[in-house]
């Protein structure tokens, strides 16, 4: 029976757990999504939905108790500065978990972590990267075919010349 367990230990010492979380927990703060086994996930969710609750009220206090848990500076300003402002109307679940699939090597069941109001921007990038990729396509063309020209005159001299020497050793 698995009763009034308060966390999952992951097979790790507390140290690492510890250190694990934090690292994790940072990265999220960071890239707003991260891709992790399900179990981490679940327990890092813990963790940041904790700390995004603290960031919606910029204290000194909630500061220094969300600074024991971030060591980045960079990060736990973004915290208070941008992520926490923008759940302030959210009362909860600022997390959600994507299932993926099962990992190659060991069958892991991973899925990605990410904040709730993250935004894919591979639309807006994919569009303005058209353009420019057409562009660098017929430029790559144009200057291809000019440099296979020569080599294929070559290619064809030497197979021309092979048979010749063939026909010498013969004789």
């Amino acid at each position: 029976m698995n009763h009034r367990n308060g966390f999952n230990p992951l097979s790790r010492t507390t140290a690492h757990r510890r250190a694990m979380s934090r690292n994790m927990v940072t990265s999220l703060f960071r890239f707003e999504r991260i891709t992790t086994t399900k179990s981490k996930a679940l327990e890092v969710r813990k963790a940041a939905e904790k700390l995004i609750t603290r960031s919606k009220v910029d204290s000194v206090h909630n500061r220094r108790e969300a600074a024991k848990f971030i060591q980045d500076e960079k990060i736990l300003n973004k915290l208070f500065t941008e992520i926490g402002p923008r759940m302030k109307d959210r009362n909860g679940g600022y997390t959600r978990v994507l299932k993926l699939g099962f990992r190659q090597g060991d069958a892991a069941d991973m899925v990605i972590l990410e904040l709730v109001d993250y935004k894919l921007d591979s639309e807006a990038s994919t569009e303005e990267k058209k353009p420019a990729a057409k562009k660098e396509a017929k430029a790559a063309a144009e200057k291809k075919p000019a440099a296979k020209k020569p080599a294929a005159k070559k290619t064809t001299a030497k197979k021309a010349e092979a048979p010749k020497a063939d026909a010498a050793d013969k004789e």
